[in-house]
């Protein structure tokens, strides 16, 4: 397996390291909270599906809160007291869930809405307050024009409106590829949000990769900040390294985004929401999902775990 002694020796370093770091990461985290900071979760998108998996594994690295997608719905839509036994047997709070897309001129604007309405009321019933509004309504041949950018920011008005008669908040996911690519287009979208009903998930990744300065969106957007996706980015792509413009996700720690301003940032203007470590899949296929988020939260234990 370690035909590298160099990496076999990392991977004793590591595996040791982590042994000493997750109950000190516990121990911080329990610190953090006596003292009204963040909570930190992660997303099960990186156990691609395997909702249960997901749910062991974060709950083992210490971590107390989790982001699940539209596909456990369809898996637990009729037993989700079942979900929601599994969740408080590992002690997770469900801190984010994905609900899907909100998309400009589809052929039923009404069954769109109800998506997001019943998955606010599965929500509900597990126990969380949040569900995540993406899209896919990005032309691929021209930047959108500001009125789309505005038409979407008033569907998702929408969706909150009906998802805060549940109890449950809506929060605009920023993504690469749509809607609210670059920071220019994200603030044209959040400008447009009614915040009573629909506030800001920032994703630093995206946000960097699209030309921002996450740091300075966490002060711009203070106000309707309500949670944080948490990576890193490594540019170009470790397997593309012609390219310029080439990217990739990547654990903390692993990329290029100046994470320390983030955290600074985030301590400054007092964010007391969800900052959910998120992975969309695994850089490293020789890696699993389990291993990558561990790397992650081995950042996190040593650059704010023990700050505070």
């Amino acid at each position: 397996m370690f035909a590298d002694p160099i990496s076999r020796r990392k991977f004793l370093i590591r595996s040791g390291a982590f042994a000493v770091a997750a109950p000190v990461f516990a121990q911080a985290l329990a610190q953090n909270k006596a003292k009204k900071l963040y909570n930190i979760g992660c997303s099960a998108i990186t156990w691609g599906g395997n909702d249960a998996q997901a749910i062991q594994d974060i709950a083992s690295l210490g971590l107390r809160g989790i982001q699940l997608r539209a596909n456990s719905y369809k898996d637990y839509k009729d037993k989700p007291d079942e979900l929601k036994a599994l969740l408080a047997q590992h002690k997770l709070q469900l801190g984010m869930f994905s609900s899907g897309n909100v998309n400009l001129d589809v052929p039923d604007a009404q069954a769109q809405l109800e998506t997001h309405v019943n998955h606010a009321r599965f929500v509900k019933t597990l126990g969380g307050k949040a569900i995540q509004l993406t899209n896919s309504s990005r032309p691929k041949d021209r930047m959108p024009t500001p009125e789309e950018l505005k038409k979407y920011a008033q569907l998702m008005n929408e969706v909150g409106k009906r998802t805060a008669d549940l109890g449950v908040q809506a929060a605009y996911h920023n993504h690469m590829h749509q809607l609210g690519e670059t920071p220019e287009e994200v603030d044209a979208i959040v400008q447009a949000l009614d915040p009573r009903y629909v506030k800001l998930l920032l994703d630093v990744a995206h946000y960097w990769q699209g030309g921002g300065d996450p740091a300075k969106a966490v002060r711009q957007y203070k106000g309707v900040l309500y949670a944080m996706h948490l990576k890193d980015v490594a540019r170009p792509h470790p397997e593309k390294t012609d390219d310029p413009k080439s990217y990739q996700f990547v654990e903390l720690g692993q990329g290029k985004l100046d994470l320390p301003a983030v955290f600074a940032a985030m301590d400054e203007v007092k964010f007391k929401g969800w900052g959910i470590i998120e992975l969309d899949g695994v850089p490293d296929k020789s890696r699993t999902a389990l291993q990558c988020n561990r790397t992650s939260v081995e950042y996190l234990a040593q650059k704010i775990g023990l700050k505070s």
